[in-house]
């Protein structure tokens, strides 16, 4: 049961759609329809749902999100700042308004992500053992992906994203049947989408579904954050026949067209 009209609407919306088909094919998914009211009977409960249905069921799982815990810390005591959503402010160096304190991880970033806190703590560290020498945390593109059946990667802004910012954009999508390793998985479904900026040849974002999508997604997040253009990003590097990877490589090579 989802209150929205697709599944994982934060994603870009080619991603969104695929996904939201495919989930239907494995599970029953209600889409917006909202809770309106819960009982128990017998060993489980009953749903009371929007569109007038009801549903008996063995267990509810509600997943709505989590939220800073900063209220029950009395910062204000310390001189510790939070904004209006409750994560604590930091600059860039990740120190907070009370001096010699500093914060990381979910506390202080909306991204809330495991790898984003370790890269913050590794900032910390370097920040505390070397006060006339403080490292910048880097924000810019940090990878996210959903560990379900189809996985989902995505790393940067989505196709409308990057249409609202004004960025005159190039797109490329290529199925994963496109390569051998597809074609022998006889993958029908799932593909890469890359998005770039014409004027500047840089691939603002990168959106996978499918196998091994948290894993492929690894060297465009690489080439974003070091700057690399698409430009001769594909044809710069040997990409081994027939890993997976390769469909990164055409999607790259067709976007290389796209931009010419």
């Amino acid at each position: 049961m989802h209150r929205g009209g697709v599944l994982l609407g934060k994603e870009d919306a080619d991603v969104a759609a695929r996904f939201t088909r495919l989930a239907g094919r494995q599970w029953e998914v209600l889409l917006d329809t909202t809770l309106e009211g819960v009982k128990p009977v017998g060993d489980g409960v009953r749903l009371d749902l929007s569109s007038g249905e009801t549903r008996d069921v063995d267990l509810l799982l509600i997943a709505t999100g989590r939220t800073p815990n900063s209220d029950l810390l009395d910062l204000e005591h310390a001189g510790v700042e939070v904004d209006e959503d409750g994560f604590v402010l930091v600059d860039e160096y990740q120190r907070t308004t009370a001096p010699g304190t500093w914060a990381l991880g979910d506390i202080s970033s909306p991204l809330q992500l495991k790898h984003l806190a370790n890269q913050d703590a590794r900032v910390v560290q370097h920040n505390l053992l070397n006060p006339d020498s403080l490292q910048v945390s880097d924000h810019r593109f940090v990878p996210s992906a959903v560990f379900s059946s189809p996985q989902v990667a995505t790393v940067g802004l989505t196709e409308q994203q990057a249409r609202d910012r004004g960025i005159d954009v190039a797109v490329s999508t290529r199925d994963y049947g496109d390569v051998a390793y597809g074609w022998a998985m006889e993958d029908r479904e799932h593909f890469v989408k890359l998005v770039a900026d014409r004027s500047t040849g840089a691939l603002v974002g990168a959106h996978l579904i499918g196998p091994q999508a948290s894993i492929l997604i690894q060297p465009l997040v690489q080439a974003m954050s070091f700057g690399q253009p698409v430009a001769g990003l594909a044809r710069g590097q040997y990409w081994i026949h027939p890993a997976l990877a390769e469909v990164v490589e055409n999607a790259l090579l067709t976007l290389e067209e796209h931009l010419r």
